[in-house]
């Protein structure tokens, strides 16, 4: 007998509904009370009946619809496309993935072993353990949000939640040297030079580059205001005396309010790929991306010494935990840090010998 092990009572309409899980198979049944004591009491006969071995369904409390995973992912697009500014770029990408690999599934039958098992064929396909672990990490927030959404019960989600994170995923940290730097801005093309500029000046990510509007520019004052950032939050970044002279170099159209745009049509850059690729091939810079210029803005301003938490606040993380990963590039910053204990000794050894 398999005991009851997700229940719950929730309010909908004015009236109280119940879930509950019987013999592995997911309910959800109106209590036809708004009375919360007396909606307990049903729900809890029912529990002692499942435990007995006494409940039988009625007609009417037949099981949750049979939903697929690929109603799920739709369901999951709807929801999550007006939500993450980034949707579009990957999230939708990686979920039509998952869809073609799982969709005929149904969400209450999903466990552990589906999941690692989309896992091994993955592996085959020669993905890498950080982008799988990404889809993984996409999967088990479906199911999360399936639960809010009375998809499936908890019971389920506590399957999937089961599969473990694949191990041996290397952070990657690649960055420019400074002669790199200065080499890489010599071989872009001319559209491309003041945003590759921008970027390693002030680590911005390549969409809030692109989408960048003349309004959020204050060359008076001095500093780049983003309103729309991916963790939604707005930042404040200075503007160098570098990138100043850039900005002043281009040219402004009255009627077009982007920084950066194509002047065959006045429209802002869709992307960059080709030139930036090819820049890097005439530069001979290997196994570099886009995003990397924002790993070499924070990585040279951490051996220059800036605070690991300033740095922090100019790259828009919402946690330290992400801006740590550059503080092994400071090795003169902790010697120093050790070297002020010397001081603190020297003083403390002076006072005693005037004792």
């Amino acid at each position: 007998m398999k005991r009851n092990n997700s229940t719950g009572l929730y309010l909908r309409g004015g009236t109280y509904w119940m879930r509950f899980t019987h013999n592995g198979i997911y309910y959800r049944r109106s209590t036809e009370t708004s009375d919360r004591k007396i909606a307990a009491q049903i729900i809890e006969t029912i529990k002692a009946q499942i435990t007995l071995g006494q409940y039988v369904p009625a007609e009417e409390t037949g099981p949750e619809n049979e939903y697929t995973f690929a109603e799920l992912v739709t369901k999951h697009d709807e929801w999550a496309a007006p939500r993450h500014k980034a949707w579009k770029e990957s999230g939708k990408c990686m979920s039509n993935h998952l869809s073609i690999c799982l969709g005929e599934i149904l969400v209450r039958d999903f466990t552990a072993r589906h999941v690692e098992q989309f896992q091994s064929a993955e592996i085959a396909r020669g993905k890498s353990p950080a982008y799988i672990n990404r889809q993984v990490t996409l999967l088990k927030s479906m199911f999360t949000k399936a639960v809010d959404w009375d998809m499936c019960g908890e019971d389920v989600l506590r399957k999937v939640r089961k599969a473990k994170a694949l191990k041996g995923v290397v952070n990657r940290l690649r960055y420019l040297s400074q002669d790199e730097c200065r080499t890489l801005i010599d071989k872009c093309e001319s559209h491309l030079k003041p945003i590759v500029s921008m970027a390693l000046n002030t680590g911005m990510r390549k969409g809030e580059i692109l989408s960048l509007k003349w309004d959020n520019v204050d060359l008076k004052h001095g500093f780049i205001l983003l309103d729309r950032t991916k963790n939604d939050e707005r930042r404040e970044i200075p503007i160098n005396n570098t990138l100043r002279d850039v900005l002043q170099g281009l040219t402004r159209r009255l009627d077009i309010p982007y920084v950066f745009y194509d002047q065959s049509n006045g429209k802002p850059f869709g992307d960059i790929k080709k030139s930036f690729k090819t820049a890097l091939k005439n530069a001979k810079i290997y196994d570099f991306h886009f995003h990397d210029l924002r790993h070499t803005f924070s990585s040279q301003m951490i051996m220059a010494g800036v605070d690991i938490t300033t740095v922090s606040r100019l790259l828009g993380h919402k946690s330290l935990k992400m801006t740590l990963r550059y503080s092994h590039l400071s090795p003169a910053h902790n010697v120093e840090a050790v070297r002020k204990m010397d001081a603190f000794f020297a003083e403390k050894k002076a006072k005693l010998a005037q004792i």
